[in-house]
């Protein structure tokens, strides 16, 4: 089972500003930590990551996103800026970093964010 606990979503306007949260637990690393979101009706998709290699982040939220760590508490952040109607959906995270996250089967119940325009 996946250990990792995902919150701090909730209905916000277009223009606000919101930040999830990542708790990881038992062997679960949050060095290494992907942010994925899903889209209603949409495949899940990665939006942001940070691992070894560096931060990324995929043109949608470039410039508007961005992932934070507390590494004495275990936990990954998404701080979100400027949001979006298009940000609307349910957010997870893992420490599984993939481009095909349809492909993987082990995933947290997420948080939803909703946007309001």
């Amino acid at each position: 089972q996946l250990q990792v606990a995902e919150s701090g979503g909730g209905l916000v306007q277009a223009g606000g500003s919101l930040r999830l949260s990542c708790v990881g637990s038992g062997s679960v690393n949050i060095r290494t930590m992907g942010w994925y979101f899903q889209a209603p009706g949409k495949q899940r998709e990665l939006i942001a990551a940070v691992s070894s290699l560096g931060p990324y982040y995929a043109d949608s939220v470039k410039g508007r996103f961005t992932i934070a760590s507390d590494n004495a508490k275990n936990t990954a952040y998404l701080e979100m800026n400027n949001l979006k109607p298009e940000d609307t959906g349910v957010y997870y995270c893992n420490p599984f970093v993939t481009f095909t996250p349809y492909t993987y089967d082990h995933w947290g119940q997420g948080t939803q964010v909703t946007v309001s325009s």
